[in-house]
Order: structure tokens, then sequence, then C-alpha cells
């Protein structure tokens, strides 16, 4: 969801209006008081995946939506952070674990509602045992007993299946892909 501004960050102004700024190429929220243009930028969410002797780590949702289905450890970048920090801090919050990041794996694009996934290859340090309060449980699973039906997001399950038979055939790929086409592009 989108969420637009009433005022003017520059000078307060409740004159807002959308337009197409000189030069630019998007309609964009400029003040009509001040001339400010107001971007409105997707979300960026990071996560990882971790392999532990052959299971792989998800987080059962406590939050909306979708409480109660499973997905990776990945959540919103925030702001003065690098996408590495985010997706560690991502794990480390919804699963107790610390993790190193071993190299980027997916960039998938959402545009219908303006999120970018980025997500790692990355391997468990140490399993703290305790998990935020996003997360009702976390466990790792053998890829026969990952509950695909209830795996919430899918482009995360696209990016899960993959990897697992990447896994097995032992060569990893980076992939930028988006909903909007349904097309995945490997790149070497």
């Amino acid at each position: 969801m989108l969420i637009v501004p009433r005022f003017c960050c520059q000078c307060g102004s409740a004159s807002l209006d959308r337009r197409l700024p000189p030069g630019d190429d998007h309609p964009r929220l400029v003040c009509l008081s001040c001339g400010y243009v107001h971007y409105e930028n997707p979300k960026i969410i990071t996560g990882c995946i971790i392999e532990h002797g052959g299971r792989y780590l998800l987080c059962k949702r406590a939050i909306p939506p979708r409480i109660g289905t499973w997905t990776l450890p990945a959540g919103f970048m925030e702001n003065g952070e690098t996408a590495e920090d985010a997706a560690l801090r991502e794990v480390r919050e919804e699963s107790g674990i610390l993790a190193e990041i071993l190299c980027p794996y997916s960039l998938f694009s959402v545009p219908t509602i303006s999120e970018l996934y980025l997500i790692f290859r990355a391997t468990m340090i140490e399993d703290t045992g305790h998990f935020g309060p996003e997360t009702l449980e976390c466990r790792f699973f053998a890829p026969e007993e990952i509950p695909w039906d209830l795996i919430y997001y899918p482009a995360i399950r696209q990016i899960l299946e993959r990897y697992i038979q990447e896994r097995d055939k032992g060569h990893y790929g980076l992939y930028v892909g988006n909903d909007a086409t349904g097309r995945v592009h490997f790149v070497q």
C-alpha cells in the first residue's frame, strides 16, 4: 500500500498535486507552494536462504498478512543500512540465527506492489534460540518436509524451489526476475 503524504515535507503546505515535473518522465507529487517534488520509491525486502545440513530455514509468520504461513527470514531494509546488514538483521530478528552472507542469489521485482526482493545465500554461524515477535516458530526443513502450500509469498516459493534444484546440481546462479512478466533471467 502506497502512503501518500498530505503535506509538503519542505514547507508544510497542503497544496500537493500529482503532475509531470519539467524534464521528468513520471507523474510525481509536487508541492504547488514551493515546487518540491515528493518521490515515491519501491520498498526493498532483504533476506537469506540459510541451509544447514541439507535443511532450509523457514519462519512461521506471527504478523499480518497471512499469520501462520511460512517464509524465508526477510523483511524491509531500513534507512542507513547496507543490503547485507539488513538481510542479516532480519535473519537474526526473525529466527535468532547469526549468519554470514556467502553471495547474492536472487533479485526479484514485484512492480504491482512496488517491492524489490534481494535474497542472499548465507551460512549459519550460531543459533541463539531466541527469535523475535514477528515469528511464531522457526525451523530447518528437509526439502521433502517443506510446507510448500503454506509458503505465503509466491516469489519466495519460486526462489526456494530453484535454490533446492541447484543445490542438487552443485551449481548456483544469480537470478533477476519479476512478477509482471514471470520471466527469470540467469546471470553467470
